[in-house]
């Protein structure tokens, strides 16, 4: 007789074979557990994909729905004691922001192990945990490999392989989601601890909400996008394709009873509203940035330039730049991103020109130095703990003024004056059809703080600074007639002083930024 021997991939994969089950699915068990369980239309969508990745349909499955809506309570506590009552030999670990987290989930689950084994006329679930299985968060069913362990990002799984993982919540809140370390550490666990103990069949379910493009979920879907199973509910339907098959506009059923979504929006405002109940990170209509602030010039002739409107002559203004440098060209890395800003005679903040791309470190001072003379800019004003870059010795040795500027505020303080003068219509762009990265810029603007990338924002930021530290109300249009008629060589000295409303000359090594 010949054995066939299967592969580990055909082995872990018997765990998986649809077979019948006493309760088709994890929301019926958790109604024959407990029957004041509400199911909700979206539940019902979330026990369907659960099935089917239990079934083999899948292997890996994300779910973004609003909180306090049951998608934690139906995946990490059902749908793993779902597993485990028609298959007690699986290898299950539940994962979460913090251990204690995880661990309430371990310890439902074997209290619920513990209270339903048939006594008392109650209902059987057959699991029976060894007599060693003492933690809440670590146990085993009797007579079998399978069982629970929970941990928290930062915690190991070191020597246990895994069958199921159900990642429930990388991230605590927004403030962590804000935090480029506690993301990176979230995504250090999923490579280094999680994807180890993975082996061939293996099932993932990922539950959070996108509080940031570039969470767990956002990087999974980048790097793997083909392989998730996406349900995507928002509390409000905003897609002709809702999972719930609710019109645009339609708000999905509550666990808890009758809410008022539009009440809760304007409490919580449109930041937390598109991420926290809509699963989109940044508003459609922008963040901090809003996309109707987001103003751009016209060329009129010659230098003047039509503000919506209003002509600022480019020859009345002061012009500098602002840089962001990046060290690496990795398609990962950070960009080098640059701008040429004039400052109009009315305080308008107008950028001319910029780029923004991936370069090596020798390519900063051309690149920069084309713009520079394109526009007969004045000043290149880059972050102080760049300044022994090869851009600044290079600038230095060409004769061109550099000036440091301090990052003395985190990334949104800083930005806010630039926010506040677009806001207020004080702050242009290029046309869309003159500027082909326009882009990229707006969409790290409008994704800002919430975006992969900020180099954009941090160069639209400080020269917003750079204009407020610079630009006084100034002298009537017979005045700007006057200075025009007896303009000189001098030309680029009178322009600066006139926007600052200091003397001649070009010394800024006394003005603090």
């Amino acid at each position: 007789m010949t054995v066939v021997a299967l592969s580990p991939w055909e082995i872990a994969a018997q765990h998986f074979l649809p077979r019948p089950r006493r309760w088709a699915t994890p929301g019926d068990l958790a109604t024959a557990l407990d029957p004041t369980t509400v199911q909700t239309p979206a539940l019902d969508v979330i026990d369907r994909e659960l099935v089917a990745l239990a079934d083999g349909d899948s292997d890996r499955l994300m779910v973004f729905m609003p909180p306090q809506e049951g998608k934690s309570s139906r995946i990490s506590h059902r749908f793993a004691e779902w597993l485990l009552v028609n298959d007690p030999g699986l290898r299950i670990a539940i994962v979460s922001y913090a251990d204690e987290i995880a661990r309430r989930w371990g310890a439902d689950i074997k209290l619920d192990a513990q209270t339903f084994n048939g006594d008392d006329d109650t209902i059987d679930l057959g699991i029976r945990l060894r007599a060693d299985s003492r933690a809440a968060g670590r146990w085993q069913i009797n007579g079998h490999k399978g069982g629970v362990y929970c941990v928290g990002v930062g915690g190991a799984l070191a020597g246990k392989p895994v069958d199921v993982l159900l990642w429930d919540d990388p991230l605590k809140d927004l403030e962590q989601a804000q935090s480029a370390a506690y993301r990176e550490r979230a995504w250090r666990f999923w490579q280094a601890v999680a994807v180890p103990r993975l082996g061939p069949g293996s099932r993932v379910v990922l539950v959070t909400t996108r509080w940031h493009e570039d969470d767990p979920a956002g990087r999974l879907l980048k790097q793997d996008r083909g392989r998730w199973r996406v349900v995507n509910i928002p509390a409000v339907a905003e897609a002709a394709d809702d999972p719930l098959g609710r019109r645009i506009g339609e708000p999905m059923i509550s666990a808890r009873g009758e809410r008022d979504w539009a009440q809760i929006r304007q409490d919580v405002g449109e930041y937390v509203w598109a991420a926290l109940y809509q699963q989109r990170p940044r508003p459609a209509a922008g963040m901090l940035f809003k996309r109707a602030g987001l103003r751009h010039w016209a060329k009129s002739i010659d230098q003047r330039l039509l503000l919506d409107g209003r002509t600022v002559d480019l020859r009345d203004c002061w012009k500098f730049l602002t840089v962001d440098l990046a060290a690496s060209t990795k398609t990962s890395a950070d960009y080098t991103a640059a701008a040429v800003w004039a400052i109009g005679v009315d305080g308008d903040l107008i950028m001319l020109d910029g780029l923004r791309e991936r370069m090596d470190p020798a390519g900063h001072w051309p690149a920069v130095r084309a713009l520079r003379e394109r526009w007969s800019a004045d000043v290149v004003f880059v972050e102080s703990r760049m300044f022994g870059t090869t851009l600044v010795y290079e600038a230095g040795r060409a004769g061109v003024p550099v000036q440091e500027l301090h990052a003395d505020t985190d990334k949104v303080t800083r930005a806010l004056p630039a926010t506040a003068r677009a806001d207020s219509a004080r702050l242009w762009f290029p046309p869309e059809d003159r500027f082909p990265d326009w882009g990229d810029w707006r969409d790290e603007l409008l994704a800002f703080p919430n975006g992969t990338h900020d180099d954009c924002v941090d160069v639209v930021a400080y020269a917003a600074r750079v204009a407020g530290a610079h630009w006084l109300p100034m002298e009537s249009s017979e005045q700007v007639d006057a200075r025009r008629a007896s303009r000189d060589d001098g030309a680029i000295e009178q322009a600066y002083a006139a926007a600052t409303g200091g003397g001649s000359g070009l010394d800024l090594m006394s003005i603090n930024y």
